[in-house]
């Protein structure tokens, strides 16, 4: 059964933008439009909407290891990089849990990566009226009125029922994150995970009682390493192999003038800059992100290692300067062939587990907006052109927008996947959004 929402004979029951996805950066600009409403007068405000596929708010559940803090400082939360009077912020967020006063005491700018999370959800329900949960959505098709295309249909469904609703818009924001990368032929299983199902897996084992005598772990960035230190301190009697084709992990660079490739005056240079100073700039600061662990966890997993060989024990194992070149699954384990990358010598571990910790990748345009897709202008090298405004440019007869948040690495920089600008991209968004709007459109904000 399909229902309609946003008629399509009441412009008043159309909305301004529906966002794809609810993870940070959308729930960031629902903020900022929700805090624009409140203080908008008479017919300023914009009517959104946000549609998320997951039955409630959910940010990488996979991987909130317990001790694992944050890679970003918690000033680079929600708002305060746009606002910093915004009552969204992490600190206002403390205050309302009683715990301002304790975390500052810890002298530190970055949180435990579960605590974030809370903050994230309490951000949520606040703005849970701007948001349908349960809602995959399925289709975006164009709405053609006297030649020119105006709306978008946004086509939703209830996942497991054929339930389906359509909303009509002017633009649309999206905001699908990242989806996990695999390596050529890969196959998970239930012996065979990628990393973001890590904690549920593990917890499974547990509850279930199944013995694990080896566990191994492909990928030489934090994920991968936060695997390996997980899974050794939860398996103690299962033996924990990383495997990665550096000679050890690689150090983030965290420094303070490395860092500001991540400032909002770092993505206007890069925007403007020439296709090969892109490159270059992605090139020379990709270890502030890509392949890189922290130094603690790469110093916490050295000193283990080093208590294991004094107490004549193995249970760490870094096969590094290596790579896997066959994974054979079986009934009751799988068979894992490491090359050691110098000599060629060949190993077959027998393993209980294999973790792909071999990172995420950004989902196609097409695989949100179908057909729509084809309206998007392109590149030489078929990348999507995308203004600063984060706008998607489109064919000349197209009125209504898209925007994206995240996947614009080719055209805003290192930032486009990261929690750092989320802010600051929301009041840009929401600013286009203002610009843009019909200066014969009087609809207050609603939902």
């Amino acid at each position: 059964m399909t229902t309609f929402q946003g008629g399509p004979d009441s412009d008043d029951e159309v909305y301004d933008v529906l966002g794809i996805g609810f993870g940070p950066s959308n729930l960031a600009l629902a903020i900022a439009l929700h805090e624009h409403s409140a203080t908008a007068g008479e017919g300023e405000g914009l009517r959104a909407g946000f549609l998320e596929k997951q039955p409630r708010f959910g940010w990488h559940r996979g991987m909130l290891v317990d001790d694992a803090t944050m890679q970003v400082s918690f000033l680079k939360d929600l708002v305060t990089m746009r606002d910093p009077t915004s009552d969204f912020s992490f600190l206002c967020y403390l205050r309302e849990r009683g715990r301002l006063v304790d975390f500052l005491n810890q002298k530190t700018l970055f949180p435990l990566r579960i605590e974030f999370h809370d903050y994230f959800e309490w951000a949520a329900a606040r703005v849970a009226h701007l948001v349908e949960y349960s809602a995959e959505v399925v289709s975006v098709r164009p709405v053609t009125e006297d030649g020119e295309i105006r709306f978008y249909d946004v086509t939703s469904r209830v996942p497991g029922t054929g339930r389906s609703t359509v909303r009509r818009t002017r633009s649309v924001c999206v905001a699908t994150g990242l989806e996990p990368h695999l390596p050529p032929d890969a196959s998970l299983s239930e012996r065979v995970w990628h990393n973001s199902e890590l904690l549920p897996r593990v917890d499974e084992l547990l509850r279930s009682g199944t013995p694990v005598r080896r566990a191994v772990v492909l990928g030489a960035g934090q994920s991968a390493a936060e695997a390996v230190d997980y899974l050794h301190r939860s398996l103690p009697d299962a033996e924990v192999c990383s495997v990665f084709s550096k000679y050890g992990y690689t150090p983030a660079d965290d420094s303070p003038l490395a860092n500001r490739i991540f400032d909002p005056e770092a993505v206007d240079l890069y925007f403007g800059a020439p296709a090969e100073v892109k490159q270059s700039l992605f090139d020379y600061h990709r270890g502030t992100n890509y392949s890189v662990v922290d130094m603690d966890l790469i110093e916490s997993l050295s000193r283990t290692m080093y208590q294991e060989k004094v107490q004549g024990l193995k249970r760490l194992r870094m096969m590094n300067v290596s790579r896997i070149r066959e994974v054979e699954p079986g009934a009751d384990e799988v068979r894992v062939t490491v090359e050691f990358l110098p000599t060629g010598e060949r190993e077959v571990l027998a393993c209980d587990l294999l973790v792909y910790a071999t990172g995420y990748q950004p989902r196609g345009v097409g695989d949100n907006l179908g057909e729509v897709g084809k309206l998007c202008l392109r590149d030489e090298e078929d990348a999507l052109c995308v203004g600063r405004d984060h706008r998607v440019e489109t064919a000349p007869n197209v009125a209504a927008d898209i925007y994206l948040q995240g996947g614009t690495e080719h055209t805003h920089g290192l930032t486009s996947t990261l929690l750092s600008t989320v802010a600051v991209r929301a009041g840009e968004i929401r600013a286009a959004l203002l610009a843009r709007r019909p200066a014969d459109r009087l609809q207050t904000a609603v939902r």
